[in-house]
């Protein structure tokens, strides 16, 4: 698309970001020759009729939203257009970087500079406020810092306007994961105070590098939002008491929009706000993870995905931005857990990798006009369940009646055909009902998880996770080169992995067939993994002929390479796709 008029005027430049919901575009205004941002609303694409009017009446209330605040520190929005059946924002182009690409290259902000942004950021809100609407999705990727040293406050894509009919289904929480408020988890109305509980998790953040209830899934840190306290600020200095008052769970007793910025004027200068002390909770003796006294709950359990700096919040079975339903238990995410599988509420001791849909419970939606939703979301929770919940998440309704269901590949001995030259006679060929076959050393097991519609995702291992085989299957792939789908999920990870470090993301020709191959590594937590520490993975994509995806992923602790990288090479040898299924398996 690039080089495309739209609307007779813009001119598309290059693509400068991406999320669930859609792309945002450099242009150039032809008219008033100046440089703008246009977001294009991708999702309209993929889902149903019904759906796609929600998605629209969301990007006008965007606009809308944005359009009602009059404030330095708020992107401005400058035209909604209608092309190719879909509306596009035009806003200002803000040269710089987010607060999440910042982290993420300088490990942590100092508490004086992130007080600052902290403080700018509050401005908009109260701007915001004022003008009746709350944001509703503060995090680190929709504040960005422009290279004058501005601070703005962008993506009021699922802003909620006083006195509009909502456009919010029944059941649905919108937002990331991370950044909810307690009250919004538990389904109640959010007012102010939820979108200053986000800017505090959103300053906690920045001073200490990771998200303070980032668990393994998007459930368990919502869990985490509700039930436990974020583990002791350590490099936050005048900011701590701050940001402690702003997590505080009961929205009645964090500041206010005034006594936060207050306080947030003071941290700035580097003195320690007097104001927040009366906020801080009591301490009483007992270890902390970190050797304090504080009885705080370790939050360091993971890394966690989430939308891009210009990414947007989606709407539906999209896969980004909604969730739980009001009163109830949190629900599940996507596909059903083997027999023996971890559950939710427990981390899963599983692998990282972009083809993760994760161990998980309850059914997933089914019937017509459900494939590309499903496909959104399972990429979606694949870097949330495995890399640990930080993007904007669908969750559907609760069903209490978890279903567990398991299979097994039949299994072909040694000396059945084997249509790889050179693979191990101690091997066992597995016709895999998910329609592939492959060679594996003896003791594999195969763990499914499904059903997720035309996405399919099937586990080998021989102890739990440390050492894996992921299989995804997807007959409506999103992307038609596998090298863009690739070249996407490493943007998320390296976003979002603990010391993620890409070694290898190159187009690859395999079986005829236009592929491509992923390679990096990562540090694993306890939490993670049973064994942790550096762990090496290799994702092999292409597209087969029929138009079906096939990603083939397999990692192990980084020691073990040298033997896993022959593994892989034998397994891919040995690969065949569109085995007959198996009736009734999964």
């Amino acid at each position: 698309m690039q080089g495309l008029l739209v609307a007779g005027r813009y001119r598309l430049a290059e693509s400068i970001g991406s999320g669930g919901m859609g792309r945002v575009w450099r242009a150039h205004d032809e008219v008033l020759h100046r440089s703008v941002a246009i977001k294009e609303l991708t999702a309209a694409l993929y889902v149903s009729e019904s759906e796609q009017a929600i998605l629209l009446a969301r990007t006008r209330a965007e606009a809308r939203a944005a359009a009602r605040i009059n404030h330095s520190a708020v992107v401005t929005v400058h035209d909604v257009l209608e092309h190719d059946g879909r509306p596009w924002i035009v806003m200002e182009l803000v040269e710089g970087r987010s607060l999440a690409d910042a982290v993420k290259e300088e490990g942590r902000i100092e508490p004086r500079e992130a007080a600052r942004i902290g403080l700018w950021v509050l401005r908009a809100l109260r701007a915001a406020h004022t003008a009746g609407v709350l944001h509703r999705d503060i995090k680190p990727g929709n504040v960005l810092l422009a290279r004058d040293g501005r601070v703005l406050l962008t993506d009021f894509g699922i802003a909620q306007i006083e006195g509009d009919t909502t456009i919010t289904r029944t059941g649905e929480v919108v937002g990331s994961v991370d950044y909810l408020a307690p009250e919004r988890v538990r389904g109640q109305d959010p007012g102010p105070s939820s979108d200053l509980w986000a800017l505090g998790a959103t300053l906690y953040t920045a001073v200490e590098g990771r998200s303070p209830f980032r668990r393994t899934t998007p459930l368990t840190t919502m869990q985490a939002v509700v039930e436990e306290e974020a583990a002791e600020l350590r490099h936050a200095g005048p900011l701590a008491p701050v940001i402690t008052a702003l997590l505080r769970k009961d929205p009645g007793t964090r500041p206010d929009a005034s006594a936060a910025e207050q306080m947030l004027a003071e941290a700035a200068e580097g003195r320690r706000p007097n104001g927040a002390q009366a906020y801080v909770p009591t301490r009483y003796g007992g270890m902390t993870p970190y050797g304090g006294t504080t009885p705080y709950r370790d939050a360091h359990s993971g890394t966690g995905t989430g939308t891009t700096a210009t990414g947007t919040s989606g709407t539906g079975s999209v896969g980004t931005g909604f969730g739980s339903r009001t009163g109830t238990p949190l629900p599940p995410l996507a596909g059903t857990p083997a027999a023996g599988t971890s559950t939710a509420g427990t981390p899963p001791h599983g692998p990282t990798g972009p083809t993760a849909v994760g161990p998980a419970t309850g059914p997933q939606p089914s019937g017509p006009g459900k494939r590309r939703r499903l496909r959104t979301l399972a990429l979606v929770v694949a870097l949330a369940a495995i890399i640990g919940g930080g993007t904007a998440v669908v969750l559907q309704q609760w069903n209490e009646s978890r279903q567990a269901q398991s299979g097994s590949g039949s299994r072909t001995s040694a000396s059945t055909e084997r249509p790889g030259g050179s693979v191990p006679a101690s091997w066992t060929r597995y016709d895999d009902p998910a329609g592939f076959s492959l060679d594996l050393p003896k003791g594999w097991k195969r763990k499914p998880y499904g059903p997720q519609g035309e996405l399919k995702q099937i586990d080998y291992s021989p102890d739990g996770g440390e050492h894996l085989l992921r299989v995804a299957v997807d007959g409506s792939p999103d992307f038609d080169v596998p090298y863009e789908h690739q070249l996407d999920l490493d943007q998320q990870l390296r976003l979002r992995l603990n010391d993620y470090r890409r070694l290898k993301l190159e187009r690859h020709i395999y079986r005829d067939r236009q592929g491509s191959r992923l390679e990096y590594t990562w540090t694993a937590r306890a939490a993670e993994k049973t064994s942790p520490g550096q762990y090496r993975a290799v994702d092999q994509m292409y597209i087969s002929r029929d138009g079906v995806e096939y990603a083939i992923y397999m990692s192990s602790p980084a020691a073990d390479w040298a033997t896993t990288s022959k593994q892989f090479e034998t397994v891919l040898r040995s690969w065949r796709e569109q085995v007959t299924p198996t009736s009734g398996s999964q």
